[in-house]
């Protein structure tokens, strides 16, 4: 019994205050069936799921983004829910996301929590607009290199049914890779089957949270159960799950540490 006492709690502490803090940087090289050669070597940052609350402090932010930055992207997507829901009071210190800097710009959707009340919402898109992101709210951003083109998109939050995902394939160009933002990762059935795009980027699920190995995560939220961490095949479209940063209810993380994924795109 004696030893079954320290061994939980060994666990807890590493739960609490290890794991929550070991930010992995993950990087990963995806070959896009539409991307142009010219694009070919283009570095995408993503992070996901910050879930500012009174337990994520400004240094842990900044120490945040400097990661963020050092990777030296191309472009940053952030994939929604930078606020929990409950602690509204906290949104101000999202200015600190004026930090980033990749080369062309970093883009952005909201995720769930972003919606828990108007004014809540309003201001995270304010902030977002204050510190130069672009929040792709069912709408299309593309770059160009030459005359080769790259769209990232983005659907407005799944969950709470404000993706219009007609009206981001309305704005999509027929040529050039297509990456879409989705908050929900269970929305790439749904993506998926347009055939349009080459990759979707999501988060929402924390990879689990709580994992025990061999085993699924017991607790996995609502459009977040299928593709819950990490890479899969879905139809001709790759989906990935990031992980995300900060965590909801309990402030614990075992065997799914926080996460920012580098993504290098080959040709």
């Amino acid at each position: 019994m004696k030893a079954l006492i320290i061994i939980s709690a060994c666990i807890f502490f590493y739960a609490y205050f290890v794991e929550p803090n070991w930010i992995e940087v993950r990087a990963l090289e995806l070959k896009l069936p539409h991307l142009a050669t010219e694009l070919s070597g283009y570095k995408i940052v993503q992070i996901s799921d910050i879930h500012i609350d009174k337990k994520m402090k400004i240094k842990y932010l900044n120490y945040l983004f400097q990661l963020v930055n050092q990777q030296k992207p191309d472009l940053i997507a952030l994939t929604g829910d930078y606020v929990t829901h409950g602690y509204e009071k906290f949104i101000p210190n999202l200015v600190t996301l004026s930090q980033l800097n990749p080369k062309d710009k970093t883009v952005a959707v909201l995720g769930n929590h972003d919606y828990s009340s108007k004014n809540h919402t309003q201001a995270i898109k304010q902030i977002l607009q204050e510190t130069n992101i672009l929040n792709l709210e069912n709408a299309v951003y593309s770059l160009k290199r030459g005359d080769a083109m790259l769209h990232i998109a983005g659907v407005d939050d799944v969950w709470k049914r404000k993706d219009r995902l007609d009206l981001v394939l309305q704005q999509l160009p027929e040529a050039g890779a297509a990456i879409l933002l989705a908050h929900e990762p269970d929305f790439a059935d749904v993506s998926a089957a347009t055939g349009r795009f080459d990759l979707q980027l999501s988060g929402h699920s924390h990879g689990g949270q709580i994992c025990l190995p061999f085993f699924k995560p017991p607790i996995l939220p609502i459009l977040g159960s299928k593709y819950y961490k990490g890479l899969y095949h879905v139809g001709k479209m790759i989906q990935y799950t990031n992980r995300g940063i900060g965590f909801t209810h309990l402030h614990l993380r075992f065997n799914s540490r926080p996460e920012i994924t580098v993504f290098t795109l080959v040709a």
